[in-house]
């Protein structure tokens, strides 16, 4: 006897429980085949997508859901989570009121109206006191390090008259943040300010040589995992010139140790430019920061101007970076038009939050995807490329490889594209409860790739999401 529709529903129901969410997707598609518009079966797969970050996926699963039965409730608070997290606030606003209306005493649903009401208002609000662009005033403009005090309880290591960041400092400034203790406010601005000012001078595409006889490790999204971070340093080696470190973006949200990581790779970034190499990821961006945990954890642990200059300094980071002449390295992927070259992605003016299309958008939220040409985003934003645009991309710039991260996998990494794309993600059983391992690459001089997964480590009790005021939303 062939399986059933329940038989198959309970199997993904089970995967995802298990928090094994692509292979629920996988489970409910099978099921799906079966049992054709099944609304429960719809919406649990839009859920399984909501939890991998899918938001078009889920949005277009949860339509079909509604679609099939209007008056499945779970189907809205699928449709209005996702659209909630692409910022389509009006759409999430008229799923949740539809969930009010249909459920009156739903108190999950009267938190995540109310939750889009304050957003959509702040929102507004934001619009119509915004400045023209040329009118704005920097934040950096407004900061002055040399009038800071540092407080006399501060039993942190102190930088010298010369504010040079030296390996001791940083040495020292681990431990501390090992000990779950902040750094001096005065400190935490000069690290700020000081990458300012080298971020702000790099390209948008960086050439990163790797001589004869060196190696290079590149590292995927962190997200707030120090604890992780740390792991890869001890088993790696700490950054230094002559072992640096490229880290493909995403380094905060969700975890909520975020601060520690991205003071950590500033500060190494201070004390040796060589020594790490920073890709923007699309969770250096205001809109992801205020929804996923980073702008709150910093204003909780610093100030509410540090938080703002973060936003800035995110700005100046690069959006690619070319390693040993071969290899591409970006935080999301490729673009939605054939023909872009390395020239044209120099050109981009980078020093603003990203637009919601073009090639400074998907750099930062494309995916590979297993069809040629080009398929809508399972995103609902960038694009899914396949490999035929892989290898043209590659031959048309004189490239062997793409290096991209933005992607959990269960092994750490994926090699895709008949080769020629490697997925690269660092952050080993991500939120908690996604037991995949973490890995990092590494090149030697003839940029053949070596891998290295790792588990995570355990840290204090601190949960994903812990500075995240609408962290509800996403449950």
């Amino acid at each position: 006897m062939g399986e059933t529709p329940e038989s198959l529903k309970a199997a993904a129901n089970a995967l995802f429980k298990e928090h094994k969410y692509a292979k629920a997707v996988e489970a409910y598609s099978r099921a799906l085949e079966v049992s054709p518009n099944n609304a429960v079966l719809l919406s649990n797969r839009a859920f399984a997508h909501v939890r991998l970050e899918n938001y078009g996926s889920a949005i277009a699963d949860a339509s079909s859901a509604v679609e099939s039965d209007p008056n499945y409730i779970k189907a809205y608070y699928r449709r209005g989570t996702s659209q909630y997290a692409l910022g389509h606030l009006a759409d999430a606003l008229k799923d949740f009121k539809t969930v009010c209306r249909m459920q009156p005493q739903d108190r999950d649903g009267r938190l995540k109206l109310k939750e889009c009401e304050n957003a959509l208002r702040k929102k507004k609000f934001e619009e119509a006191i915004a400045a023209p662009e040329d009118e704005l005033v920097k934040i950096s403009d407004t900061v002055d390090v040399d009038a800071m005090v540092i407080d006399s309880t501060y039993d942190g290591a102190h930088l010298g008259d010369d504010k040079v960041i030296t390996q001791t400092f940083v040495e020292d400034m681990i431990a501390r943040f090992k000990d779950q203790k902040t750094l001096a406010f005065k400190y935490a601005f000069e690290i700020l300010m000081q990458s300012k000012a080298i971020l702000e001078a790099l390209p948008t595409l960086v050439d990163v040589p790797v001589p004869e006889g060196t190696h290079f490790t590149v590292c995927g999204d962190v997200h707030g995992q120090f604890f992780d971070m740390c792991n890869i340093f001890d088993l790696n080696g700490h950054p230094s010139a002559s072992n640096p470190y490229l880290f493909n973006g995403d380094f905060v949200d969700r975890g909520s140790y975020s601060t520690e990581v991205i003071m950590t790779l500033l500060a190494y970034k201070c004390m040796d430019p060589s020594c790490v190499h920073l890709v923007r990821g699309n969770h250096e961006t205001a809109a992801m920061n205020k929804m996923y945990g980073f702008d709150g954890e910093v204003k909780a642990k610093y100030s509410v101007k540090l938080a703002d200059l973060f936003q800035e300094v995110f700005q100046y980071l690069p959006l690619a970076i070319v390693l040993g002449e071969k290899v591409f390295v970006v935080h999301g992927g490729l673009f939605s038009r054939d023909g872009v070259t390395l020239d044209d992605l120099r050109k981009i003016d980078r020093f603003h939050e990203p637009p919601d299309s073009g090639e400074f958008c998907e750099m930062l939220w494309s995916d590979p995807g297993p069809m040629p040409g080009r398929q809508p985003s399972k995103r609902g934003v960038g694009v899914a490329f396949g490999a035929d645009v892989t290898k043209k991309f590659l031959e048309l710039n004189n490239l062997e490889l793409v290096v991209r991260s933005h992607e959990v996998k269960d092994e750490g990494f994926e090699v895709d594209h008949d080769g020629k794309l490697i997925t690269v993600f660092s952050a080993p059983n991500y939120c908690d409860q996604m037991g995949n391992k973490g890995a990092f690459i590494r090149f030697e001089s003839d940029m053949t790739p070596h891998f290295t997964q790792f588990e995570a480590v355990p840290h204090p009790p601190s949960r994903p999401m812990q500075y995240a005021s609408n962290s509800h939303m996403f449950q």
